[in-house]
């Protein structure tokens, strides 16, 4: 099959348009959220990204809510809630991390789910006592949470599980238990028997059906992709990609200036045909702050590479070695990675800690104005959607450009 020949530019609009960060996001027809418009969005940004990745750290909001709302705008949050943990349209598992996923695509990690049956474990040796005791629980007396488990903790170190945390966590692995809904922040364990639906259930697929349709959804996501950004997006090895990616009907492409290394030719990469089909890519840019575990930026090499922006969390660097802040969400305007920002909260001010803008973005001063209005929307967007009223920059870099982004704060109705 001969290679298309893709730009840099090329690429990185269709992985934009990929990701849904250009051009309109198409809502889930579920008749279960039809009286609720915002939660049909998030899920249809959740099966358009096919993961969406959590964490347990919380500044503007949650991760999870940061990437419905990078795509969406500001989507009702307790709507993002509901589309993802109602119980019935998502479920979580391990993906690209531990991630949200549609319901439908439970059957696409039986091979995982074999693959920890296979070991026994999960993170920690498993209590074989504790697990006959969670699934016993879950079958008398319903969906539980940890804490009606036993509790998660013994009272030491975060590490320090009950034996009843960890059982129901193998189980999670493993497929006999499943969450599709948390209390608060924790899980609600519950068997798959009432959380998953029979379809899905009885669904047996083997391990190269299984990876071969992740690693396609992956391109789907992704537009187009290296070798190692397959494998990444959904957590398999190079080697399983090589295996399946003749049957996944991706296109192979190469992308010039992309550097791949790991031993794969200069600008070799899949694409998916719809993305293919998509060029020339049209529809709106959004101006957004993302998330630093957004599926865009998840992937260091990825994001230097396809945008040349070098992305680290610095959220468990000490605080006298950050360079850019303890939560540092990239800012993504018109197409490109302009800048950073360090976002906290107090009362009803939206508290910029540090916001750092690229050289390239403040090299001329039409290009400094265009980005301190860029930022100063940014921030508007991200301040009305939390319910704050105001928004303080700490520190800027370049401090130059505190003027201009003054300005434009006013001219959105913000100081």
């Amino acid at each position: 099959m001969p290679t298309h020949e893709l730009t840099a530019d090329e690429a990185r609009r269709i992985q934009l348009h990929a990701q849904g960060l250009l051009g309109r996001v198409a809502p889930a027809p579920i008749s279960g959220l039809r009286g609720d418009p915002d939660a049909r969005r998030a899920l249809g940004a959740l099966r358009h990204l096919g993961a969406v990745q959590l964490d347990t750290i919380s500044v503007l909001a949650r991760s999870h809510e940061l990437v419905a709302y990078a795509r969406l705008g500001p989507v009702g949050r307790t709507s993002v809630e509901r589309a993802y943990w109602g119980g019935s349209a998502a479920f979580e598992y391990w993906s690209h991390a531990a991630c949200i996923l549609p319901i439908e695509d439970w059957p696409l990690y039986a091979f995982r789910r074999r693959n920890y049956r296979s070991r026994g474990r999960h993170w920690h040796r498993t209590p074989e006592e504790a697990v006959a005791d969670v699934l016993a629980r879950l079958r008398a007396e319903g969906p539980l949470t940890v804490t009606g488990l036993g509790g998660a903790k013994k009272g030491g170190e975060w590490f320090d599980r009950t034996d009843q945390k960890i059982a129901a966590e193998f189980l999670l692995a493993t497929g006999e238990v499943v969450c599709t809904r948390r209390e608060g922040w924790r899980r609600v364990y519950d068997l798959p028997e009432r959380a998953v639906p029979a379809e899905l259930r009885e669904r047996d697929m083997d391990d190269a059906e299984c990876v071969t349709t992740l690693v396609r959804r992956a391109a789907r996501a992704l537009g187009v992709a290296t070798r190692a950004d397959l494998a990444d997006y959904v957590r398999v090895r190079g080697e399983d990609v090589d295996s399946v990616v003749e049957a996944t009907g991706l296109i192979p492409v190469t992308v010039a200036g992309w550097a791949n290394g790991n031993g794969t030719p200069k600008g070799a990469a899949w694409a998916h045909p719809e993305a293919l089909a998509a060029l020339p890519t049209r529809g709106r840019h959004r101006t957004t702050l993302l998330s630093p575990f957004d599926s865009l930026v998840w992937d260091r090499k990825r994001t230097q590479r396809v945008f040349g922006f070098d992305h680290r969390l610095e959220a468990y660097v000490p605080r006298d070695k950050r360079v850019h802040g303890y939560f540092t969400m990239p800012l993504l305007a018109g197409g490109r990675l302009i800048g950073r920002v360090d976002p906290a909260r107090e009362g009803t001010t939206l508290v910029v800690r540090k916001a750092s803008l690229e050289p390239e973005a403040v090299s001329t001063p039409a290009r400094a104005a265009r980005t301190a209005a860029h930022l100063a929307d940014a921030l508007r967007e991200a301040a009305s959607w939390v319910g704050c009223d105001a928004v303080r920059v700490e520190r800027l870099d370049p401090p130059e450009l505190a003027a201009l982004l003054s300005t434009a704060l006013k001219e959105t109705g913000l100081s």
